[in-house]
């Protein structure tokens, strides 16, 4: 790996970081049969939900974090480079169908712009200017919060974003791969999976990809559950976009009401489809104007909506 003229001890760097380290007793994998690398591949999967595990309070930490600033408005930015920043923008893509979160309240930052999703934008991620610009077109704010995610912990990019963002009093996480990472300690919250030596050396799309995968499935997951955008483990506020969406939408009714089909699509008439007010409109004997009313009054949570209603 050549250097580049903002680290010149880019090499020696790389040698230190665990994600970075070789496995001699690897160094023959493709002698070995297909059913021996996928064994040894799925051995290699098995150790990262531990290692998620262990940063649980931290994930946790953030989290509340997190919601706080969004329930106030605020934003949840990810950004990050090559798989980091793909991983980012997918969970941002989520957000939407799932959650019904408006349109840019969940962005996905990945250096080199939308293009770098299918191509290797060069020097992109060695850019921490390249970080601030994106976030300036954003507008960012106090409520907002900026995830920096680098597999390395040392990625311009990512690092650059949190630092910046830190600077204009956002919140700010930083989710690594390797301890003792800039990424973390430019953060205000700090979490450092340590997944170790990949099973191709540096290939960080395989273990410590699948941890940045589980923990923003977790930051975004667990901050909508604090948002009330669930009742449940129910999604009530999918967004039906489409006829496996509607069935669902029809099915989350069912299990949140037990109410018969005919009554749950009236509700779900009454309610332009909006699984949350329906459920309210059966649960509470209201109309849909009054579910609406009570659900804006709770801030959206189904739940506060409820008990408004038998007050």
């Amino acid at each position: 790996m050549t250097s580049t003229p903002h680290h010149p001890d880019l090499r020696s760097q790389l040698e230190t970081l665990a994600t970075e380290a070789f496995r001699p007793e690897l160094a023959e994998i493709d002698q070995l049969p297909t059913l021996d690398i996928t064994r040894l591949m799925n051995g290699e999967d098995a150790a990262v939900a531990a290692a998620v595990a262990e940063r649980l309070p931290e994930i946790a930490a953030a989290v509340d974090a997190v919601a706080v600033r969004m329930a106030r408005g605020g934003r949840l930015v990810y950004a990050g480079a090559g798989t980091a920043g793909r991983l980012g923008v997918l969970d941002a893509s989520e957000c939407p169908p799932t959650f019904n979160t408006a349109p840019g309240q969940v962005v996905g930052l990945i250096a080199g712009g939308p293009d770098a999703m299918v191509t290797s934008i060069e020097g992109a991620e060695d850019s921490p200017e390249l970080a601030r610009a994106d976030l300036d077109a954003l507008a960012l704010t106090a409520d907002d919060t900026v995830v920096g995610v680098s597999a390395s912990g040392r990625t311009p990019y990512a690092v650059g974003a949190v630092e910046y963002a830190r600077s204009l009093g956002a919140l700010t996480v930083g989710l690594a791969c390797n301890r003792g990472s800039a990424l973390a300690a430019a953060a205000e919250h700090g979490i450092e999976v340590v997944t170790g030596p990949e099973l191709l050396t540096g290939s960080t799309r395989l273990k410590a990809g699948t941890a940045q995968k589980l923990v923003l499935n977790m930051l975004s997951t667990i901050t909508m559950i604090r948002l009330g955008k669930t009742y449940g483990n129910l999604m009530v506020d999918v967004r039906a976009s489409n006829e496996k969406l509607r069935a669902r939408s029809r099915r989350i009714v069912a299990l949140a009401t037990g109410a018969a089909d005919d009554e749950i699509e009236r509700a779900l008439t009454a309610t332009d489809g909006e699984v949350k007010h329906a459920i309210l409109v059966l649960l509470a004997d209201v109309d849909g104007p009054t579910a609406a009313r009570l659900l804006t009054k709770s801030g959206g949570h189904l739940r506060a909506a409820l008990a408004g209603a038998h007050d």
